[in-house]
């Protein structure tokens, strides 16, 4: 069976820290509130011209290094974002471009949080099918660039950055000890579209919008949702809970993260948490913690690691990866 191992990590966060007393001097809250709802003390934000795909091509440049690959072996990229440099052509184009990147395809995949989950199984399939030997898989965001920053239940939580992965090819047996993506499962639920939103797109206002939550709904069907992905790969694979070596989830809240990780009865030590110093990147959020735990050696080559998210529209999906 053919898998697509990830070959290497890459990620890039803006210089700008915005912690949360300099949010509490933009909007009527204070450190402790934002740290006792979400667990988020700073995020970064895009310098004024820092584009979504400046962050991605960043990301992609430090995967290709970490993979000892050239742009020449790439032949697939996939970016998911939410927040594109245009409305068209696609941001992967331009990350295309800026890599120097000739061969294959380069397009968005829009799925808000859980974008690099679907842009990952995405690429996955691209490789099974043999229609890829290389791809790069990023998730990239520019969330600041959509926020209410008078709205102070949505602006605190998000921030900028973008990380990315190469994925090839890798022949294994067909079973769980296999190196590369083992499984992966997306889902969407249209109905929920006005729980978590952006109220504006050329369609229909003709103008960006701004960031629209309904904090607690959200919440609930989070933890409900990504328990269920998470038994779902499980189950797919034959494995257990106690298999997997870590737990890098969408990290869009830490009350979301402890609360999964108990319904599921995952051991908190096992997830992976950078949400206190990025807060919400979106489609960046996965790649990112993935890229830091396997920068600080605690994700090591043979581990399984799953990934899960969800975001809006509502859309939620996991894989696991034997890294």
């Amino acid at each position: 069976m053919i898998r697509s191992a990830i070959r290497g990590c890459g990620s890039y966060l803006p210089e700008r820290i915005v912690d949360n007393e300099e949010m509490s001097r933009l909007v009527d809250t204070t450190d402790e509130w934002i740290v006792a709802r979400t667990g988020i003390h700073e995020r970064r934000i895009a310098a004024d011209g820092e584009m979504t795909s400046d962050l991605a091509t960043k990301a992609a440049r430090a995967a290709l290094l970490a993979a000892d690959a050239e742009p020449s072996d790439v032949d697939l990229i996939v970016l998911a974002t939410a927040t594109p440099d245009q409305t068209f052509p696609a941001t992967a184009a331009r990350v295309q471009a800026q890599l120097g990147v000739t061969n294959g395809a380069a397009f968005d995949v829009q799925a808000v949080c859980t974008g690099f989950i679907y842009a990952l199984a995405t690429a996955d399939n691209f490789i099974k099918a043999g229609q890829s030997k290389g791809a790069l898989v990023i998730g990239a965001e520019t969330f600041s660039r959509i926020l209410d920053w008078q709205d102070r239940t949505t602006c605190v939580l998000f921030g900028d950055g973008a990380g990315a992965v190469f994925l090839s090819p890798e022949e294994g047996a067909g079973d769980t000890s296999d190196r590369g993506i083992l499984t992966s499962h997306l889902h969407s639920d249209g109905r929920q579209h006005d729980l978590l939103y952006v109220d504006g797109g050329p369609s229909s206002t003709q103008s960006t919008g701004h960031l629209r939550m309904s904090g607690k709904e959200v919440f609930r069907h989070a933890v409900v949702n990504l328990s269920a992905v998470i038994h779902e790969a499980l189950q797919a694979t034959g494995l257990s809970a106690n298999d997997l070596d870590w737990i890098v989830p969408h990290q869009a809240n830490l009350r979301i993260l402890n609360g999964t990780s108990r319904k599921v009865g995952i051991d908190p030590d096992k997830v992976i948490v950078t949400v206190d110093r990025h807060g919400n990147t979106s489609a960046a959020s996965v790649p990112l913690a993935l890229c830091e735990a396997v920068k600080d050696g605690r994700i090591q080559p043979g581990q399984l690691v799953l990934m899960e998210a969800m975001g809006g529209g509502f859309t939620w999906g996991s894989a696991i990866v034997r890294w």
